[in-house]
């Protein structure tokens, strides 16, 4: 495929655009707030899907599984909670976080403030993966494991 020189002009700017710090900040930070909104629906649903769908009482269980589900469910609540928290301090930073109003320090406080979203962003959708198969394990384990014998 050919390009005009127009063309080609016309997206070298817009190269030059998108990479400018502010740009990369502004879109690490619409993709941060992208995980956070997920993040959010998604601990509603899982909370929902173990109220409605997990064993009533896990007393009934046996004593080893019943404490595997009390682990996996901490590991997995602890997990969202932690990863909100991220999502939230990527998208907002910390409170009272002070920008100079220099240009060069402006610059480096965009390269270095998408650098931290991008590592909060990761570590936000790691811990959602962990905190969603530690429920979601819970819950299985909840329907698959007999309960204990003295409660029958």
């Amino acid at each position: 495929m050919t390009f005009t020189p127009d063309q080609l002009r016309d997206a070298d700017r817009r190269v030059r655009e998108l990479s400018s710090p502010a740009r990369q900040l502004q879109a690490a930070l619409h993709q941060a707030e992208g995980y956070r909104n997920f993040l959010a629906s998604l601990t509603g649903l899982l909370t929902a899907v173990f109220v409605l769908k997990g064993q009533e009482d896990l007393s009934k269980l046996a004593h080893t599984p019943r404490w595997i589900v009390i682990g996996l469910l901490i590991t997995g609540f602890v997990a969202l909670i932690v990863a909100s928290s991220l999502g939230v301090l990527a998208v907002h930073g910390r409170p009272g976080e002070e920008i100079m109003l220099e240009a060069g320090r402006l610059l480096q406080y965009e390269k270095d403030r998408t650098r931290t979203v991008w590592l909060l962003v990761e570590w936000t959708r790691w811990l959602a993966l962990l905190g969603v198969l530690a429920i979601a394990a819970a819950v299985i384990l909840t329907w698959v494991v007999p309960v204990h014998s003295a409660h029958r």
